[in-house]
C-alpha cells in the first residue's frame, strides 16, 4: 500500500537525497512546502533554480562565484595559498577573519577505496599556481581525518621539490570532524599554530 499519494511522494524522496535528511526530516520538509503559499513556494524554487543558473567556480581557486574570478582571488595577495576540500571550508575559515591569502579548493580528497585519485582533484592547478612563481607559503588545510591526511602528505611531497613552505594546519581539530563543522575557536587556533610538513 503507497502511504504518500505520489506528489507528495515524489518530494520526501527528493528532499531525503540531501547530506542529512533523513526520512522524517524529508517529510516535515515536504510538509512544510505544502503549507507554503503558491508564491513561497515559487520563491523556494526560483532560489533552486537560481543558484543553479548563477554559481560557478573561480577559474583560479575553485571557489564559489558568480563571476569568471572570485573576489578573494582579485583582491588578495597569492603569495600564501590556503588549500581546502570543498568551497564551504573556505567559507569556515573566512569567518575566523584570520588569513589574509588566498585559496586552493580541491573539490574532493585522494580516496582509492572511493576511486578518487590525485588525477581526479585539482592537484594539476595547484601545481600551475605554484609554478608560476610567487608563492611563499602554501597552508594544508584539509580534514583531519584518513583521506584529508593522505592527500596532505601527497601534495606536500609533490610541492617540496618546488622550494615552496608547506605548512599543516594544527591538529586543534579533533580528528575525524570536519573543518565545516569546527567551532570558532578551535579552528582559529588550529590556523594560527599551523606546523610545515
Amino acid at each position: 500500500m503507497q502511504v504518500f499519494i505520489e506528489p507528495i511522494g515524489r518530494l520526501i524522496n527528493e528532499f531525503s537525497k540531501l547530506p542529512g535528511v533523513g526520512k522524517k526530516s524529508a517529510q516535515r520538509y515536504a510538509y512544510k512546502i505544502i503549507g507554503m503559499t503558491e508564491s513561497e513556494a515559487q520563491e523556494f524554487a526560483a532560489a533552486i533554480l537560481n543558484v543553479k543558473k548563477k554559481v560557478k567556480y573561480c577559474k583560479i581557486c575553485g571557489n564559489f562565484t558568480e563571476e569568471e574570478v572570485c573576489d578573494i582571488c582579485k583582491e588578495r595577495d597569492g603569495k600564501i595559498i590556503c588549500v581546502v576540500k570543498e568551497p564551504k571550508d573556505v567559507i569556515a575559515l573566512e569567518k575566523l577573519r584570520e588569513f589574509k591569502g588566498v585559496y586552493h579548493v580541491l573539490h574532493g580528497v585522494i580516496n582509492p577505496m572511493e576511486g578518487i585519485g590525485p588525477n581526479d582533484i585539482r592537484l594539476r592547478e595547484l601545481l600551475a599556481r605554484v609554478g608560476e612563481g610567487g608563492v611563499e607559503e602554501v597552508i594544508l588545510a584539509t580534514n583531519p581525518d584518513v583521506e584529508g591526511d593522505a592527500t596532505a602528505l601527497y601534495i606536500a611531497k609533490i610541492l617540496k621539490p618546488l622550494g615552496v613552505k608547506v605548512t599543516r594546519l594544527a591538529h586543534g581539530i579533533p580528528i575525524g570532524s570536519e573543518i565545516e563543522y569546527t567551532d570558532d575557536v578551535t579552528l582559529s587556533r588550529a590556523f594560527i599554530e599551523r606546523k610545515e610538513v
